[in-house]
């Protein structure tokens, strides 16, 4: 089946079975190693990605939906973004591979409320981090918050 989408700014076409995971056509088709295959049921957020602004877990999410659609992954955000610029100020990823998944949900939780409040981070970041970096990427939500402000 072809499906024709933007990904990261760029139109892409790919050729593949419908109901293959938008990860793995990522990963293997495009060669776009930087969103993570975590536990395939859409629970652990690390193939966390955002498809038109939201965060979609795109292990569970079929690429034949992803037709005509608007696709960001980490790769997408330039080095000075501010949920990337947040993540290093604050020294958050201990092993580091669910980090791309919790940029991405950070990115779109900030595209629709730009001030979150502890009660908003909790809510939508849902993500698991093995290493219980949690704390860390509080602060650096809060702090992605205050440069997309600034920027504003």
């Amino acid at each position: 089946m072809e499906i024709t989408f933007k990904l990261n700014g760029q139109p892409q076409t790919v050729n593949v079975d419908g109901d293959t995971p938008l990860v793995w056509v990522i990963r293997d088709v495009l060669n776009l190693k930087g969103t993570k295959y975590g536990c395939g049921k859409a629970a652990c957020g690390a193939c966390t990605i955002n498809i038109d602004g939201n965060a979609i877990r795109s292990c569970s999410y079929a690429v034949k939906y992803a037709d005509g659609k608007d696709i960001l992954t980490i790769e997408g955000l330039e080095e000075s973004h501010p949920v990337k610029q947040a993540w290093t100020e604050h020294i958050v990823p201990q092993c580091g591979y669910c980090q791309p998944g919790f940029m991405m949900a950070t990115n779109a939780l900030l595209n629709r409320n730009s001030n979150p409040s502890d009660e908003d981070i909790d809510n939508n970041i849902v993500n698991v981090c093995r290493c219980a970096t949690y704390y860390r990427m509080r602060k650096a939500i809060h702090r992605a918050s205050e440069l997309t402000n600034q920027n504003a």
